[in-house]
């Protein structure tokens, strides 16, 4: 199950396109990729976190934002997001790009991300119907509830989510 659907874009440090390698052997080996990250408010000003589901291949059980993944080759990392968003909490909604951030992070397993993250934000209301096979639980929470709990058990969060959540605190109060 290893065909192109499988592969991620690897970039050099500008986000250039350097070439695509299998997903499961660019995050054994480290290497830098495109990825992206989705964030959610709603009208209240709460955002919509998803707690990932047990059987993904890292930090599985652990809560993160709305949704994340890697573009495929040839795909606009906006286009990406979208298709996530509907895959992961069968919704989709306007998105508008914040800020990107990379970093390097041991996940568990063997796996290493090392990723170049373009942070998407956007606004939804209605229903979320979560992908069992991507996603535990999900809620809405102030960002100030999601400080507290991720300052008390930051081991139940996604290395990512607490990396750039300060990041989107300052985008996001402009």
């Amino acid at each position: 199950m290893h065909g192109q659907e499988d592969h991620i874009v690897l970039v050099n440090d500008q986000d250039e396109e350097v070439g695509s390698m299998e997903k499961m052997e660019a995050h054994e080996k480290g290497l830098l990729h495109r990825a992206f990250s989705v964030f959610i408010m709603n009208g209240k000003g709460e955002m919509l976190i998803q707690q990932r589901s047990e059987g993904k291949y890292h930090s599985g059980g652990l809560w993160s934002n709305a949704c994340c993944s890697h573009p495929k080759r040839g795909e606009h990392t906006e286009d990406a997001a979208h298709r996530r968003l509907v895959e992961e909490l069968g919704f989709d909604c306007e998105l508008r790009p914040l800020f990107t951030l990379k970093y390097r992070a041991e996940v568990g397993e063997g796996l290493i991300e090392h990723e170049i993250d373009h942070i998407y934000i956007g606004s939804h209301e209605g229903e979320v119907q979560a992908n069992v096979d991507e996603v535990m639980g999900y809620q809405y929470v102030t960002i100030h509830r999601l400080e507290q709990w991720m300052e008390e058990r930051p081991e139940e969060f996604t290395y990512w989510f607490r990396l750039a959540l300060p990041e989107f605190k300052v985008h996001y109060n402009q």
